[in-house]
């Protein structure tokens, strides 16, 4: 049995600590960071043993959206450039852009499977307010439709290699200044704003979002709570209003904008039952501990149902047959192209 804990390890190779913690059965899925890697056989060696561990289904995951959020950047890995680029391409050429974004998603998920991974938290769905230094050029752009339109192309790119996808940070950290990593993001506006533009991507997305991970952010004419601990964003708004079907994810529990639940455990609980599906604690493996020791949870059959959607599908190629895919090539040779244009257009 899995349950709804993701955590991380510590290094490139598992130690007996990390190993210990991984057949805890409350653990689901293992997150991993820059200092997981060092080459590309030692990846695939480590993603091997967490498998062997507990399974394949034990999902391994990665923050892996292009730009600044990419977690694997030396070859065979291809730099992805950050999302803003790809909305600047649809201001000049929607097909086109549109064609980048499916081949960006293709590359990004097909060159994790071949290492091991599972899973992206991508894309994100945040609006380009011009705000939040967090957010930034993470954002495909300012115009909801755009961003809607361009993710729906990075997650078809992703399910062509067969891995789900995550959209974030609902109901939207683009308007909020602060970063939740070190603040308690605030976000003042009225619930019809918040609605009408930032969270319409997730309405349109529909059935296309396999999972979704809430802000850190407290929209105080909605919930006094940020909306990752709150009921009425993730059940009422989120799966009522938007019919969002899929697996929830809480962000990081070990992150400031989550100290307003409490301690590790009180905010891991609260965000269970709020309707979150995952619990997340990164880079504290104490704080991991008393996760582990300290949360109530009882599986689902929709909970079941949630983790199957996120399996990857289909058997995950290694990179030799990868990069001999003619697919491959020219996904490759799309992302390539578009780089140096845009790596043109900054400089």
């Amino acid at each position: 049995m899995l349950g709804p804990v993701v955590l991380d390890v510590e290094g490139p190779e598992l130690t007996a600590a990390d190993r210990a913690r991984l057949r805890h059965p409350l653990v689901g899925m293992v997150i991993l960071f820059a200092r997981n890697y060092r080459s590309p056989g030692q990846l695939a060696a480590l993603t091997a043993e967490i498998h062997a561990l507990r399974g394949p289904s034990l999902l391994i995951a990665v923050d892996h959206e292009g730009g600044r959020v990419q977690r694997f950047r030396e070859p065979p890995f291809t730099r992805i450039p950050p999302m803003a680029a790809l909305g600047r391409l649809w201001d000049e050429d929607v097909l086109g852009a549109c064609r980048v974004a499916a081949s960006t998603g293709y590359v990004m998920a097909s060159e994790l499977r071949a290492h091991g991974v599972d899973l992206s938290f991508a894309p994100v769905l945040d609006l380009d307010w011009g705000r939040s230094g967090v957010i930034g050029d993470r954002a495909l752009h300012r115009d909801a439709r755009v961003v809607s339109l361009l993710a729906a192309q990075l997650c078809h790119g992703m399910a062509l290699a067969g891995m789900a996808n995550c959209g974030k940070h609902f109901p939207g950290h683009g308007w909020a200044e602060a970063d939740s990593h070190t603040h308690e993001p605030v976000d003042p506006r009225a619930r019809a704003a918040i609605l009408g533009d930032d969270a319409a991507p997730y309405r349109w997305l529909g059935i296309t979002l396999d999972s979704v991970m809430p802000a850190h952010v407290v929209y105080p004419e909605v919930d006094r709570l940020p909306a990752g601990f709150s009921r009425i964003w993730i059940e009422r708004v989120l799966r009522g209003e938007c019919g969002f079907t899929g697996a929830v994810f809480s962000d990081d529990l070990t992150m400031e904008g989550a100290k307003i639940a409490g301690d590790v455990v009180a905010a891991g609980q609260m965000a269970i039952d709020a309707g979150c599906d995952f619990a997340l604690v990164c880079n504290n493996p104490a704080e991991a501990d008393r996760l582990l020791a300290g949360l109530r949870w009882r599986s689902s059959a929709a909970f079941a149902e949630r983790l199957a959607r996120l399996q990857p599908r289909g058997a995950a190629p290694d990179m030799a047959a990868l990069s001999a895919s003619a697919a491959y090539r020219q996904a490759r040779n799309d992302v390539l192209e578009w780089a140096k244009g845009a790596a043109a257009t900054r400089g």
